[in-house]
């Protein structure tokens, strides 16, 4: 036996969370004295064609073109549905975020779409609407949602028009208006010079102005508050707003060089290595939306502010293939989705600026999955992406597609790992299992918590996230049960389940993998509150590439309990084939067949149930389906000290 890899981290507490920020600074240390030399004037700056330059987007494959003027006829009917103080009152009323919102999206995306298809066609056809869209737009109260009210002083309810925050969406608002005066200005010009001075007035007053004159914004991080994927999301739209429609060269300077500052503080403290602890989906806005901002610094400056050879900066961007199980599938921990449609062409791309084949070939195929070539192409909620996706689109669409189903995969810093049986193919089995600690962002109390795949269908999973409500990031939280232990493939001990905090983290965490076996163990005591009485509750999972998977639990208990139950949660039907041996069939995979995975246990030790959660929630549905199977495995006459294995094999 070979050992090609040999890694133990052992941490103890919150020692993760707490370990020293490291003092990185890549971008402002650099470059901040730099910004005036460098940047380049903001009438000089052209990004991308503007639809004026009729060559360039007259070379956008047809069938592409096509369907974006498909988008842009539908979007001419549309009435622009109102946004009235009833429905934003929702939120504050009944925790209901998703009517606002879905009204308020609707309006940014029909505008995109008439904004694309005009550039497209460039006739004049779809002018009125966007100005339609534009002023509709201009005159809402609030460019936020209602569930970001707390930037406000006057809390949840109504926004107040006095005190402009800058939320996600207000953002991601602020940034489609500018490109829309960048890709269009003369046109709007010559109808009404007052749109395009409409459009700078509330970009200015909205975004530019209170982003410049205020510091206590948590998400800029100048506040000691940690940041999320909020810090580059807003940065990336921020940074959009001021290149394209800032006049004022000294304001815009300065708004540059704050925004390096707050970037850096989304930099500075990311696991060394590229790990995003908010999961997949939300990559999309983390480690993908810095990269938006660095793509608009380095086009900005002619490419002198440039930091792709940074070995974290290159791991961020890595992190979203080694997290990726089979087509649309990824490694779900916390509030990330079993599916994620990620961001193909942005993938392409960060590939090629840190050359990487696999990453490069990887949004290849995802874009092959996503109907590239055949479809408009998709910017994931910004147009700013679109405008890339379309000017890229023929390189993309020559690259070779493939997805590199790495054999190995472990991220010491979030504690995370992942293998297979054999790389470069979704056949047989893919397991994935975490440690870490229950402060992580978006957490779920799941410290220890494993998924397993074969073929490339799921067996057994993390259920994810249903859809946002008040309730979802309120002290509320850990009431939904997606967020609980128990309904992760976790211990239950004596009825208590995991605590949520920075001090419920796992201990002792080891991880080894060679050629024919992988190994990852932690001890998962810590992650459960005193009245559990658990003293170590040291977890086993190794995978021998050959045959099976098998799950070790090896546990002291500080006094006896009458119940102990081990939790399987899987989409999958289950059959019971004996007192020791469970039996789960995946659902079918694109091609129509399907696996049977087959759990064995000590039938003397253990007994099994099993209990149906339906699913009614979109977001869960869409993953799942109807239903979730929940597996419980009671210990029939608990000791203090005992183990227990459960053997998962493929059968036929």
């Amino acid at each position: 036996m070979v050992a090609i890899l040999l890694l133990t981290v052992c941490l103890l507490g919150s020692s993760l969370y707490a370990q020293q920020v490291p003092s990185r600074h890549l971008l402002s240390r650099p470059y901040l004295d730099r910004i005036e030399e460098i940047l380049i004037p903001r009438e000089e700056w052209a990004p991308f064609p503007t639809a004026s330059q009729r060559d360039a987007w007259n070379s956008i494959p047809e069938t592409v073109r096509k369907a974006h003027l498909r988008l842009g006829e539908e979007a001419l009917t549309y009435r622009w549905d109102p946004l009235p103080a009833s429905l934003f009152l929702e939120y504050a009323r009944i925790g209901n975020r998703s009517n606002y919102e879905r009204t308020r999206g609707n309006r940014r995306n029909r505008l995109a779409d008439l904004v694309l298809a005009e550039c497209i066609e460039g006739e004049g056809r779809f002018l009125d609407a966007i100005i339609d869209g534009i002023w509709v737009i201009c005159e809402e109260t609030y460019w936020g949602v209602p569930a970001h009210l707390g930037l406000q002083q006057a809390g949840p309810g109504l926004p107040d028009v006095e005190e402009p925050t800058v939320d996600l969406f207000a953002a991601e608002t602020g940034a489609l208006l500018a490109w829309t005066d960048y890709l269009l200005g003369p046109q709007l010009e010559q109808i009404s010079p007052l749109v395009p001075r409409r459009i700078r007035l509330e970009v200015d007053r909205r975004i530019l102005t209170p982003n410049l004159e205020r510091d206590d914004f948590w998400w800029m991080g100048f506040g000691g508050r940690r940041v999320n994927n909020w810090n580059p999301w807003i940065n990336s739209n921020w940074l959009t707003m001021v290149l394209l429609l800032e006049e004022d060269g000294a304001r815009r300077v300065k708004s540059i060089k704050k925004i390096l500052e707050s970037l850096d503080q989304f930099i500075n403290p990311y696991p060394e290595d590229g790990g995003c602890d908010e999961g997949p989906g939300y990559w999309g806005r983390a480690g993908a939306s810095l990269f938006d901002c660095l793509e608009l610094l380095y086009s900005a400056t002619a490419g002198v502010l440039n930091i792709y050879d940074n070995p974290l900066v290159q791991d961020i961007g890595r992190y979203i293939y080694r997290a990726h199980i089979d087509g649309d599938y990824f490694i779900n921990f916390a509030d990330a989705s079993g599916r994620v449609d990620v961001a193909a062409d942005l993938i392409h791309r960060y590939g090629k600026r840190i050359n990487d084949p696999l990453m490069i070939s990887f949004g290849a195929s995802a874009a092959v999955r996503q109907g590239y070539g055949t479809t408009a192409v998709t910017g994931n909620g910004s147009i700013g992406r679109q405008l890339a996706a379309l000017f890229n689109l023929r390189e993309l669409l020559a690259t070779e597609p493939a997805d590199p189903f790495l054999r190995d995969v472990w991220l010491p810093d979030l504690q995370v790992m992942a293998a297979r049986s054999d790389g470069g193919t979704s056949k047989g089995f893919y397991v994935a299992a975490k440690g870490g600690h229950n402060a992580e962002s978006h957490n779920h109390n799941d410290v220890g918590n494993f998924i397993l795949y074969v073929d490339g269908q799921p067996a057994i999973v993390d259920a994810g996230v249903g859809t946002y409500t008040a309730q979802t990031f309120s002290s509320r939280r850990y009431e939904i049960w997606t967020m609980q232990s128990a309904f992760h493939n976790l211990p239950t001990i004596g009825g208590v389940m995991q605590k949520n905090g920075v001090d419920f983290a796992a201990r002792q965490v080891s991880y080894q993998a060679d050629d024919q076996q992988v190994e990852f163990s932690l001890d998962i005591a810590g992650a459960y509150p005193a009245e559990a009485g658990v003293g170590t509750w040291q977890r086993t999972i190794r995978l021998d590439r050959d045959s099976h998977v098998e799950l070790v639990d090896q546990y002291q208990l500080n006094d006896p309990v009458n119940d102990l139950t081990l939790t399987l949660m899987t989409p999958g039907e289950v059959a019971a084939q004996n007192a020791g041996e469970l039996v789960i069939q995946t659902a079918p995979s694109s091609s129509g067949s399907t696996s049977r995975l087959a759990v064995s246990f000590d039938g003397e030790k253990l007994s099994a149930s099993t209990e149906e959660i339906k699913l009614e929630d979109g977001r869960l549905t869409r993953v799942w389906g109807s239903r979730l199977t929940r597996i419980l495995l009671r210990v029939e006459e608990p000791s203090v000290k005992d183990s227990l294995t459960l053997i998962f094999k493929k059968v036929q």
